[in-house]
């Protein structure tokens, strides 16, 4: 029994390198094509992960917001979106959403501006810019939606008076009226007391953590996200996929 303590602990050790070896093997090329690539992709790169794709041999590979591909010796960079040609499937948007999804629980909605209309059972969460054109259009179109609860986040990121204007705004006794002159009127709102603080550079700390790079920038319950003005059409469009999404888990 003595003698075969010392070979069984040894076949113990030598299976579970083994099992390690093996857990570690498929990961060495993705390694070897970020320690490769990387450097070439200019200062302050930084790619966040490596995957092989069923795409002819190509390798993902996820850099900030984006997606690029390369080949396994990482000699060429391929810079576009892969669809299926015969259904145009869009593989790349499809990978695009998945990484770019956020927990939605986790924003911090108290420093958000909330409107309820209906039953508010629909909810969404819009990162937006006084100053910004777009935004006022899709504050048009929400105005012909129903049950519907729309977190905004002031997100100041296009003009120098930004910050000052939804200062402004979310120092209003009213804060849904003073947005909603501004929005559809362009009724400026009362100065605000130098006393009144406001959530701005929490928010633009939090959009830039998000990589959010224009408004308005929409979230859905489902941590799903769409950049730019959608029109009434494409929101309820989207609403009933993330309910279906929700209905199939």
């Amino acid at each position: 029994m003595n003698m075969l303590k010392p070979v069984l602990v040894v076949s113990l050790l030598l299976a579970s390198a083994f099992v390690v070896a093996q857990t570690a093997a498929p990961n060495s090329t993705e390694a070897k094509i970020k320690k490769l690539i990387e450097p070439r992709l200019g200062e302050g790169a930084v790619v966040e992960s490596v995957r092989k794709t069923n795409y002819s041999g190509l390798y993902e590979l996820h850099v900030g917001g984006d997606i690029l591909y390369t080949d396994e010796q990482a000699k060429y960079l391929f810079v576009g979106r892969v669809l299926d040609s015969k259904s145009f499937k869009d593989y790349t948007k499809t990978r695009i959403d998945e990484i770019s999804r956020i927990k939605f629980s986790d924003l911090p909605l108290e420093s958000a501006m909330k409107s309820v209309k209906g039953d508010g059972k629909r909810v969404i969460v819009v990162f937006e810019d006084p100053n910004c054109g777009y935004c006022k259009r899709f504050h048009q179109t929400l105005q012909g939606v129903d049950n519907v609860t729309v977190y905004t986040f002031l997100y100041n990121i296009l003009s120098e008076d930004s910050s000052v204007k939804a200062k402004n705004i979310w120092c209003s006794a009213d804060r849904n009226k003073a947005w909603d002159d501004w929005m559809l009127k362009n009724k400026e709102a009362a100065v605000a007391p130098a006393s009144c603080t406001t959530p701005n550079d929490k928010i633009f700390a939090l959009g830039q953590k998000m990589r959010i790079t224009g408004t308005p920038t929409i979230f859905f319950a489902d941590g799903s996200r769409i950049p730019g003005a959608v029109d009434a059409k494409g929101l309820e469009a989207k609403f009933a996929a993330v309910k279906s999404e929700a209905a199939a888990q």
